[in-house]
């Protein structure tokens, strides 16, 4: 039996807006709480001795009955060794039969999706009207953002910081090339009080303290939140209006925390389903701290799989 493999290149040929991609979140999110989609709490480990993560998420729906589990390991010196940092695969199975349907590139499904989640939640958080985007970490995750980010709001500005100069004049082009300006900032909190939409996306900071404050966000301004909160002065959350995680049942079954439980004021499936509180006044800042979820996962193989099939 021959198994389907998709690769990045194939999944970019399919040409998926933002649009589609938050629809087809908000789907799922819409299918959980119906009982007709179901996911668990990633699994999720650190060996001891290094600066390695690996991970695991579940998720499954019937109609179309797919089940889809995302495996991926993040190490740090894949860099030196001209690899990404980030490498995992997509298992889909028929979630009826448990025969395999199709294995995805998981580290395509990795960026497009936490993107998705990303300007899902944007929807509820941010404002419309938002003009400038800045970036604290210029690598692939804020690359997928930013075509996110400009398929919702009328971007004029980009700001970024980062550590690696190729990455940064890859950015940069990519604005350019969307007609903004670009601006490199002396620090990653000059970026972060000075723009409508931030991302963070400094997985690992090199055992530096965090450096990220967000009592000092611009009023009116949304964060997306994509490193574990690795670069930020956590207890600074709490000078926020709103702060929203991917999941709570499983933040709260996992031990390290993104943030003070004090400070979360809903989820994304509240914003979706309207049980969260989402953005009511124009000066109100916010932000999404997440780590990931699996119904965000299923959305996108779902959608990619099933656009497959149809081209």
């Amino acid at each position: 039996m021959s198994i389907p493999y998709l690769s990045q290149s194939d999944l970019e040929a399919l040409g998926l807006s933002t649009q589609q991609i938050v629809d087809s979140v908000k789907d799922v999110i819409k299918g959980s709480s119906e009982g007709r989609v179901w996911s668990a709490p990633k699994a999720a480990f650190a060996p001891p001795d290094d600066d390695r993560y690996m991970m695991a998420a579940l998720a499954a729906m019937d109609g179309p009955s797919l089940l889809a589990v995302k495996t991926v390991v993040l190490n740090p010196e894949n860099t030196a060794n001209g690899l990404p940092q980030i490498n995992g695969l997509v298992t889909m199975l028929d979630s009826v039969t448990g025969l395999p349907v199709a294995i995805l590139d998981g580290n395509w499904i990795t960026a497009v999706r936490t993107a998705g989640l990303s300007a899902t939640a944007a929807t509820y958080l941010a404002r419309k009207d938002a003009s400038t985007i800045g970036f604290v970490g210029c690598g692939v995750q804020a690359r997928s953002h930013f075509d996110a980010f400009a398929d919702l709001f009328p971007l004029e500005q980009m700001k970024m910081f980062g550590r690696g100069q190729a990455n940064m004049d890859l950015l940069a082009e990519r604005a350019r090339a969307n007609g903004l300006s670009v601006e490199t900032c002396e620090s990653g909190q000059a970026v972060a009080d000075s723009v409508d939409l931030l991302v963070t996306t400094v997985t690992h900071t090199g055992g530096a303290e965090p450096f990220l404050d967000a009592s000092t966000m611009k009023p009116g301004s949304f964060a997306t939140v994509v490193d574990l909160a690795a670069p930020w002065k956590r207890e600074s959350f709490g000078a926020l209006d709103l702060v929203c995680v991917d999941d709570l049942v499983q933040e709260k079954a996992l031990q390290n925390k993104l943030c003070n439980p004090n400070h979360i004021t809903g989820d994304l499936s509240g914003l979706v389903l309207g049980t969260s509180t989402a953005r009511s006044d124009p000066a109100e800042r916010s932000a999404f701290v997440f780590r990931g979820h699996a119904l965000g996962d299923l959305a996108l193989s779902s959608l990619a799989w099933q656009a497959h099939q149809n081209a």
